[in-house]
């Protein structure tokens, strides 16, 4: 069993994952159970997918279970541009969460990079 709970990325993804809550408090009514739905099961995708791999063994069943993390991550990205093109969401909030998920997505595809060249 790997110890997921050290990794950085994993502590990200849990703190996006309230952010992505707090947002969506924002969003009108109309929106809460599809829009704000969408994005915070993407949210939670991110942190679950990377905690996923701890009852592993296998370094491709890692990349695996990255590779969907990394999915969701860019998928709540769109959602939450998708927002801001809907005027749901302000630069306010936008920038600096995009900000925050953008170092999540570099960091999930360096553990991908690193964990493909380990299984070499």
């Amino acid at each position: 069993m790997h110890n997921f709970r050290e990794l950085s990325v994993r502590q990200k993804a849990r703190e996006l994952n309230k952010k992505i809550y707090s947002l969506c408090d924002t969003f009108p009514d109309k929106e809460r159970f599809s829009l704000c739905s969408q994005m915070q099961r993407a949210s939670t995708s991110i942190a679950s997918n990377i905690a996923e791999w701890a009852g592993r063994n296998s370094p491709k069943e890692f990349v695996q279970f990255l590779h969907i993390a990394y999915g969701s991550a860019f998928e709540l990205e769109t959602q939450i541009i998708l927002s801001y093109d809907l005027w749901y969401v302000t630069d306010k909030w936008m920038k600096p969460i995009v900000a925050y998920l953008q170092e999540i997505e570099r960091m999930i595809y360096g553990l991908i990079q690193h964990n493909k060249k380990t299984k070499k």
